[in-house]
């Protein structure tokens, strides 16, 4: 079952792919310092989750304002994920959840996607500074875009 509003988020540390290396990336980092936008998506380099990250990519600044880091979490490689990155420009960390225990976690995990088993759902979290869920969206249907108006809403 999805996280809901008012749930303390769940720790997490997932590595990310940058020019220098591998990074390790925790919730707990942004603890009492700023909000943190999570948005689970199926797959890189696929259409949807493509136009989901370059439609915040170009709307980064939004977030910024509202004093939040935004981060894109996806079962797939760090590796694939830094290649999805650097072609499209992403200005955002993507976050490797491999071996999808943050999904599950967050209870955005299909059993089976298209034949696949545990591919993250399309989902948005927000969590405030103290460490709590303010915004909880998840849809079983991937094509669905999150309502990023209402993210920014649970933001200010």
């Amino acid at each position: 079952m999805t996280l809901a509003i008012g749930a303390e988020a769940p720790d997490f540390t997932l590595k990310t792919k940058a020019p220098d290396g591998l990074n390790d990336v925790s919730l707990s980092s942004f603890r009492g310092n700023q909000s943190v936008v999570l948005l689970f998506f199926p797959f890189a380099f696929t259409g949807v989750c493509t136009e989901e990250t370059c439609s915040v990519r170009d709307d980064l600044s939004s977030y910024e304002e509202l004093d939040a880091q935004v981060l894109g979490i996806s079962v797939d490689s760090p590796f694939a994920q830094e290649a999805m990155a650097l072609k499209e420009g992403l200005n955002f960390p993507l976050l490797s959840d491999f071996n999808k225990d943050v999904s599950k976690d967050y209870g955005v995990l299909y059993e089976d996607f298209i034949g696949f088993q545990g591919v993250s759902k399309r989902s948005a979290f927000v969590v405030s500074k103290e460490g709590a869920i303010t915004h909880s969206w998840s849809s079983d249907d991937p094509k669905q875009l999150p309502d990023f108006e209402a993210i920014k809403n649970a933001l200010r």
